[in-house]
Parts: C-alpha cells; structure tokens; sequence
C-alpha cells in the first residue's frame, strides 16, 4: 500500500497501519542491573493500564541494553522530560548505554529511588517507581507492565495546601518524530456536562 490513498470518507487520506497515536508522552527510564552502572532509556510507548493498582506499561526492543537490565532486575522508573530535560531525552535515545554513561554525558543527576534500587532522575518534575507485574512479547517490542510503588514530584509543583499542578510542569510530548512542549487548557474531565 502506499503511504496515503483516497479514503471513501470525505476529506480523509488512507494511511497505512503505523504507530501514529499522538501526542504520547516523552519519558527517560531509569534501570540498573545486578552489576554495572544505572542507565537511561528514552522510549515513547508508555501509558497508564490501570488505576488500581496503579499501573503503567513501557515496551523495549529486546536488542536494546535496558531491556536486559529491567528483565533482569524486575524494575525500572519512569521519569517524565520537561522542556529543561528534553536535549537530554533525545541524547538517551540515540546512544547505546552499552558504551556509554548516559548520566555523565548528559550531566543529569542520579537521585534516590524509595522502593527501588534503580535511580530516578532528579532533574525531571516527576519520578514513578515501578515493579513489573508482567512482561509481553508482542513482536519488535517487549511490555513490561509495572505496578507504581512509589511517585517523586518536585516541590515547586505542589502548592502550600498539598495539591499538585501538573500544568507547571512544561511537560513534552512526542509526535511524528518531533518534540513538543505541551501548551494550554482546553477543558478538564467533565466539563462538557458540568452546569454553569
């Protein structure tokens, strides 16, 4: 099939089966094996699975070295890129943590996980501590499914009443291949049949 077809829909091109949902968010995973330095993954196939218990699923190339690291050690945390952090999340995508200390090279700080023995990201506004629950073969990509055991946000974004804005946080996202910096409110859960 070629890329884009006339649709029988009006107004609509047929594209080829792609992974093309977007916006997904843009995340480094933090993993460490038994032996050896922590490292950091960038991946874009991430979402929430469950809520309770709270669960998230990322899916790794089997060839990539973080794979083995988190197959081996059962965990690994997410950490969400912010503008500040997305040169740094695009680095880790494109370098082999097999030849490279991606922590030193990108100059992000290892911070403490409180569940895990793997490091969060301390630059990043939030962490999520995870351990796999259940892995997947589906084809190029592995799941991993990970209950949350632990979140780390940065202080700035919870105000002096204890709640969290999110919105603060100059959160990226990823689409198509590029990055982008997620931009304004157009609504909340709810608001198409909340009363004035």
């Amino acid at each position: 099939m070629n890329k884009a077809q006339v649709s029988p829909n009006q107004g609509k091109a047929l594209w080829q089966p792609t992974t093309i949902l977007a916006p997904v968010p843009a995340v480094m995973v933090t993993c460490q094996g038994h032996e050896g330095r922590p490292n950091i993954i960038t991946i874009a196939w991430v979402g929430t699975v469950c809520s309770e218990p709270p669960m998230l699923s990322i899916s790794v190339r089997p060839e990539r070295h973080s794979y083995k690291l988190i197959h081996e050690t059962g965990e690994f945390a997410v950490n969400l890129a912010d503008r500040k952090t997305v040169r740094a999340t695009d680095l880790c995508g494109v370098i082999s943590g097999r030849k490279h200390d991606k922590f030193h090279e990108t100059g992000l700080t290892i911070g403490r996980s409180m569940t895990l023995q793997a490091p969060i990201i301390l630059e990043c506004p939030v962490n999520i501590e995870c351990k796999v629950e259940r892995e997947i073969e589906l084809g190029s990509h592995t799941m991993f499914i990970g209950r949350i055991t632990a979140v780390q946000v940065s202080q700035q974004l919870v105000d002096d009443k204890g709640e969290l804005h999110i919105e603060n946080a100059a959160l990226v996202g990823f689409a198509h291949g590029h990055y982008y910096q997620l931009g304004k409110q157009v609504g909340q859960f709810g608001f198409s049949v909340k009363k004035n």
